[in-house]
């Protein structure tokens, strides 16, 4: 149950954050979640990713680091067929990235 006071993180890449997100989540790529889960604050983590297979496997990594976790079951895709809203664009503070192959070209 999501309660006041509860973090959403999406778990997906920066790319699929952008194209649409619950607001207020933050986005950590899953692969950065062992790393970075210290800079989160305590309290309840929600995972969510678009279709909550990823975010299954991030709660189950945010609890074997001794983290209150969970994960929005169907992702942001249940989320918007429920009806409930999903924002566009990046994380506040975020820079937009260029592909590696376009700084080449130009």
């Amino acid at each position: 149950m999501w309660q006041a006071g509860d973090l959403m993180v999406d778990v997906r890449l920066p790319e699929e954050y952008a194209a649409g997100h619950i607001a207020g989540a933050v986005n950590i790529p899953i692969r950065d979640l062992p790393v970075r889960q210290s800079e989160l604050p305590g309290g309840q983590i929600i995972t969510v990713c678009s279709t909550g297979n990823r975010s299954r496997r991030a709660a189950t990594t945010l609890a074997a680091l001794g983290r209150t976790s969970c994960s929005l079951r169907g992702g942001t895709k249940a989320w918007a067929a429920a009806g409930h809203p999903v924002v566009a664009g990046p994380e506040p503070g975020e820079r937009r990235r260029r592909p590696f192959w376009r700084r080449l070209t130009g």
